[in-house]
């Protein structure tokens, strides 16, 4: 019989999975339906607003590399307080951020717990709930995606009652604390469970980590580019802050939903590519409904094009975790998948804006991403499940490899 204390400790880790998740993506969709009172405050133009976005991701990219060697010297719990903590301060800071420099060291700061968060959690999911891999993922990328909601739509609030558009973007220094409270008290130890820093250069030389951190990099550059540029896309065609905002809260609630929704639909069964075409399927109407026609039906092309981006998201991250059977192991792959993928999708936010400030439209950008979209579908065949044990064997273990 499992004990009284034993649920409550498992919920509350549930709990603290979800509130972590909540955390990571505010800083990024706050900045869109602010935009244009951001480039007013500091003078930042169009592409110094892109490095908002491209300095946090490619921060995403290059720390994720150093995940495993991070988790071996300081360990996951500790690598997880340390960077909610960096990601609460700030935050925070951005009550101060009067200049373009100063927006930018911010976004360079959160970007780095982000990043940190990101290369060790999904080890810690796999490690405690081994069995429930699917829906934990699900569950985080729901929440990562419903923070995403949450910033584009309480920022303009916030920042139209106070008058202060850089309250708008700090207030969510408050939920981060909360996390940082959360993991203190309820993140499990994990001592015995580092890998050593070993394990990267063995997962490096395995081409199907760089295929996975390909698709993953080609993947979220499309997110990228649309939570920086979906609201200013809208205002110049009329659209408000708050409008433009809210435009950008139905897509992130659409990620929401089909991030935790589409793990549990695909069941047990460990061969995921129908579900990813399908993601991936959404993900093409979406950027063709925003190159050709964006204003016939906006919120039903960006309820489309949010359940393909976090059904996608969700999805890859759980390929990359059942490659592997040891959670340090997975935990391992999936930080260097994040860590290349998000060095290629730092750069689609800039050349969006560039393609903008090239043709005066976002039609192109868009379409950029179509293309993408097709590249990875082609890429997609590859993830059968019958070949995991012969493209990424495990690492022996207990041994040099282990702490």
């Amino acid at each position: 019989m499992v004990s009284v204390e034993s649920k409550f400790a498992r919920a509350a880790l549930i709990a603290t999975v979800a509130l972590i998740g909540l955390n990571l993506r505010p800083f990024i969709t706050s900045i869109g339906p602010l935009a244009a009172n951001i480039q007013d405050g500091t003078a930042l133009g169009l592409q110094g607003m892109a490095l908002l976005t491209l300095i946090p991701m490619l921060l995403m990219g290059c720390v994720a590399f150093a995940g495993p060697a991070l988790q071996s010297m300081v360990g996951a719990r500790r690598s997880m307080i340390g960077a909610l903590l960096v990601i609460c301060a700030g935050i925070a800071l951005r009550l101060l951020a009067s200049s373009g420099w100063r927006m930018v060291a911010t976004a360079a700061l959160i970007g780095l717990g982000v990043a940190i968060v990101q290369a060790v959690f999904p080890g810690i999911v796999k490690r405690e709930f081994p069995r429930q891999v699917g829906p934990m993922m699900g569950l985080y990328s729901a929440t990562l995606m419903g923070g995403g909601a949450l910033g584009a739509v309480v920022s303009p609030m916030i920042a139209q009652v106070t008058g202060n558009w850089a309250m708008g973007l700090a207030c969510f220094a408050l939920p981060a604390l909360a996390a940082v409270i959360l993991a203190g008290v309820f993140l499990p130890d994990d001592a015995g469970a580092r890998p050593k820093g070993g394990i990267t250069r063995i997962l490096l030389s395995r081409p199907r980590t760089w295929l996975l951190m390909s698709c993953f990099g080609l993947l979220n550059g499309g997110y990228a580019s649309v939570v920086a540029w979906l609201a200013p896309a809208y205002q110049e065609h009329g659209w408000d802050a708050a409008a433009s905002g809210s435009l950008l809260a139905i897509l992130s609630i659409s990620q929401a939903v089909t991030a935790l929704t589409l793990p549990i639909l695909a069941g047990k069964p460990p061969d995921r590519r129908l579900w990813l075409w399908l993601t991936l399927a959404l993900q093409a109407v979406g950027f063709v409904g925003l190159a050709f026609m964006p204003t016939l039906s906006p919120f039903a092309l960006v309820v489309i094009l949010g359940a393909g981006l976090g059904g996608c998201f969700a999805l890859i991250m759980i390929v990359a975790l059942e490659h592997l059977p040891d959670p340090a192991q997975a935990g391992a792959l999936s930080a260097l998948m994040q860590g290349g993928g998000f060095i290629l999708a730092a750069v689609p936010a800039w050349l969006v804006a560039a393609l903008h400030d090239a043709t005066g439209g976002y039609a192109a950008g868009w379409l950029w991403h179509l293309a993408c979209v097709t590249i990875v579908a082609g890429l997609v065949f590859r993830f059968s499940p019958a070949g995991y044990a012969r493209v990424m064997p495990s690492v022996a273990g207990p041994g040099p490899l282990y702490a």
